[in-house]
């Protein structure tokens, strides 16, 4: 679980209702600083994250002229979605979900970034339809399926969600870090625990099984991709960074691997990160940079 350091947005960032052709999406807006506006970027958290986990990056962002617009995705946190169907959070339709919100942040293109699972669903998006993109950077998110041990973990947790409700697990994962002493004292754990309490269960047993069931996709990444990035921390147990290494390779993707960081370089070291993230896209600038500074979408709500 990303821990952002607060979830209450920095100064020039505000939240924001995404509307789109397939429903309205939570989002938070980081807006450029005075400038020029040097493209969008649409971010995509991960397993059990939320828009948050990328609050941290928004200042440096907008310093480097960069709109960011960090979503949470259908039936994560402020986003509805069903509770117990999991029809709708099939990948294919948050893929879907995915170029919906590149079409409402037009009219240009749009550097996607997708962390952990938000990865596989920004591939699969990109899959769908590259033309939305000018860039994809697949932070923390790797080629198949997580490494053994951690699709362990998340088959526990798909079966405990199963049986029993949403306050019964939190306590039960607060319980089992304890025992493992692996407790992180970083972030409003009251925030953390509300925001796991608004996540569907539907949704995560769902795309839980994604991430324990992914096939590798590289290939048919590579035959339509726009520019991409594979960005990790020095050290991941979801995804070893020799296999994102390799991953890279396969896409002629380019490749930043951030000092001292873990599965979340965007919480671990937002510095960097950011820092990494504007290169990337200073080099890969989208095709259309008009789009005004009301974007994206109507009025905030």
């Amino acid at each position: 679980m990303s821990r952002p350091p607060t979830f209450t947005p920095p100064p020039g960032t505000r939240a924001h209702v995404l509307r789109t052709s397939r429903g309205d999406f939570a989002t938070l807006v980081g807006e450029p600083a005075p400038g020029p506006v040097r493209g969008t970027a649409l971010l995509l958290p991960g397993f059990t994250g939320s828009k948050e986990d990328f609050i941290a990056l928004h200042g440096a962002l907008s310093a480097a002229g960069y709109r960011s617009v960090a979503v949470d995705g259908r039936g994560q946190y402020e986003t509805a979605g069903p509770e117990k169907d999991e029809r709708p959070y099939a990948q294919g339709e948050l893929a879907r979900d995915v170029l919906a919100q590149a079409a409402a942040l037009g009219p240009g293109k749009v550097h996607l970034l997708g962390h952990s699972l938000g990865g596989l669903i920004a591939r699969a998006a990109v899959i769908a339809d590259p033309a939305p993109f000018a860039s994809l950077t697949l932070m923390a998110s790797g080629p198949a399926a997580v490494a053994p041990a951690q699709r362990q973990r998340v088959d526990m947790l798909r079966d405990a969600l199963a049986a029993f409700d949403m306050a019964q697990v939190w306590e039960a994962m607060q319980a089992l870090e304890a025992a493992e002493d692996v407790v992180d004292v970083r972030g409003d754990e009251e925030a953390l625990r509300q925001r796991w309490l608004r996540n569907s269960p539907a949704q995560l047993i769902a795309t839980g099984r994604q991430l324990c069931t992914e096939p590798d996709r590289v290939d048919e990444l590579a035959a339509v991709a726009p520019p991409v990035h594979v960005l990790s921390g020095e050290r991941d147990e979801a995804w070893p960074v020799p296999w994102l290494d390799e991953m890279a390779r396969r896409l002629k993707a380019e490749r930043t691997v951030i000092a001292g960081a873990e599965h979340s370089p965007n919480t671990d070291r937002p510095a960097e990160t950011a820092a990494a993230l504007t290169a990337f896209w200073d080099r890969h600038p989208a095709s259309d940079l008009s789009a005004d500074r009301s974007r994206p979408g109507p009025a905030p709500s």
